[in-house]
């Protein structure tokens, strides 16, 4: 079976320009069409994207029945976070609090989402949708909060399940983490060296590779690219980036 999987921090719709044009980031969405589409940054009630609820608006906008939102940040007014949308049932979902001591709040949001149904046997994925800090310890000592996860010390490795987000891992020190230890691979980068990422930051000139899917269990992946359409250069300050798998 096939799947498409996207993930795009999009900077609450505020473009480049400093506007606030949900409508590019649904252009960007449908001329790709993910099965499953992770967010990260979307606001909810806050002033900046005029109080809307972005996570409902664009799945709404996108037509993706299932979807739900992790908020980790509170404003003065309004939140944000991230939000996983799904064409496919959502079960279960929860938000994971990564936050460091008194560092700016982070969260991943873990779904576990029902692909199909085979002579009622439920096939189902596990999907982590997370956005890391901006120090390097903060981000490994994060992972080992995911990894102390009940939603994911309980995963077997072989259950299909994918880690995509906006890891701001500028020079891939996460890399030999996911796929030495916690044997994941990798859809979005070819070795150890910050080259080897899908560069997706900042997307008018992309340099670091911020933004990645890991994978593991019976999932072989297909490919993996940016948006190469000229509108993404605009609509956020990063890249989306897509890949395809094949799930057996």
């Amino acid at each position: 079976m096939r799947l498409r999987i996207m993930t795009y921090n999009i900077h609450r719709a505020i473009g480049m320009d400093r506007r606030f044009r949900p409508e590019r980031i649904v252009r960007i969405a449908e001329h790709h069409a993910p099965d499953i589409l992770l967010l990260q940054e979307v606001d909810e009630g806050a002033p900046r994207s005029r109080e809307t609820d972005l996570g409902r608006d664009l799945a709404q906008a996108l037509g993706f029945p299932h979807f739900v939102v992790g908020h980790n940040v509170s404003l003065r007014k309004g939140r944000y976070g991230n939000a996983t949308l799904s064409r496919y049932p959502i079960l279960r979902e929860r938000n994971i609090d990564l936050t460091i001591q008194s560092r700016k709040r982070r969260g991943c949001q873990h779904t576990t989402i029902e692909i199909e149904k085979v002579r009622g046997h439920a096939h189902r994925i596990d999907v982590f949708n997370l956005h890391l800090g901006l120090g390097a310890l903060e981000r490994v000592r994060q992972i080992g909060l995911l990894v102390r996860s009940k939603e994911f010390s309980e995963l077997e490795k072989s259950q299909a399940s994918f880690v995509g987000g906006d890891f701001n891992d500028w020079r891939s020190l996460l890399h030999p983490i996911f796929t030495e230890i916690l044997q994941f691979g990798c859809a979005t980068q070819r070795n150890y060296v910050s080259d080897g990422a899908l560069r997706t930051y900042p997307s008018f000139s992309p340099s670091g590779g911020l933004d990645r899917i890991y994978y593991r269990g019976p999932i072989r992946a297909l490919n993996a690219r940016t948006c190469r359409l000229k509108l993404s250069r605009v609509a956020s300050d990063h890249l989306p980036v897509i890949a395809d798998f094949d799930l057996h």
